[in-house]
């Protein structure tokens, strides 16, 4: 198959722009079969990681206790975050157009971290070794390890009618995720996807700064 031809690069395309961060819209009631995570997973690991060390791990949490348990891990993260954008300056809050985008967004997470438990999956993309006491390359490196494989589960599970959203509000509570779901020490959670069936037929591109804003040729100016 030629992916440059044009109906194969429309579908590609459009995987692509409308793969969107999933909350409101992800079915809590309806299962998800345990072949389509790991048919998933599979695909994700084709991803190219630093050296190509391969050293991915992805935690699958379907048991309601231990998602329970991870949400009030998510639950007091975001709550904490929450209070600290109330209190922000007006100076630093966003205005005009941007404050509408972000009461939208705003709605939606809190819509998530009240339902989190409820979300039949719960993945936990995880790499070998720490990196936070490394230099910038190294911790650079080491995402860079797990991140790309990470994306490509969230496509694959949008072409399947898949939802998910990439949260990272479990972190500061790195430790005791790791307790809950007996994580080794050595290894590094670097994302948690809410996955569920998504309810509705399709999602649309969103609105994003102009290209020209963030395109440099050839250097920064």
């Amino acid at each position: 198959m030629n992916l440059a031809d044009a109906a194969n690069l429309a579908v590609v395309d459009h995987l692509l722009t409308t793969t969107r961060s999933v909350r409101k819209r992800l079915d809590l009631e309806r299962p998800v079969e345990r072949e389509i995570i790991e048919h998933c997973i599979e695909i994700a690991t084709q991803a190219p990681s630093g050296s190509n060390s391969q050293q991915w791990h992805f935690v699958v949490v379907t048991d309601a206790a231990k998602r329970k348990g991870l949400a009030d891990l998510y639950l007091q993260a975001f709550n904490t975050y929450l209070r600290g954008r109330e209190q922000a300056p007006a100076e630093k809050r966003p205005h005009g157009p941007s404050a509408t985008i972000m009461r939208r967004v705003t709605s939606s997470a809190i819509y998530l971290a009240q339902h989190l438990h409820e979300v039949p999956v719960h993945i936990i993309p995880c790499s070998e070794g720490r990196v936070e006491n490394e230099p910038m390359f190294m911790q650079a490196s080491h995402y860079g390890s797990i991140l790309p494989a990470t994306w490509s589960l969230m496509l694959a599970l949008r072409a399947r009618g898949l939802g998910s959203a990439w949260t990272t509000l479990h972190l500061p509570y790195e430790k005791e995720a790791a307790q809950l779901l007996g994580i080794p020490d050595n290894i590094t959670q670097a994302a948690l996807l809410p996955v569920a069936y998504y309810k509705g037929d399709d999602f649309h591109p969103a609105d994003r700064i102009p290209t020209r804003e963030v395109i440099h040729w050839d250097g920064w100016a």
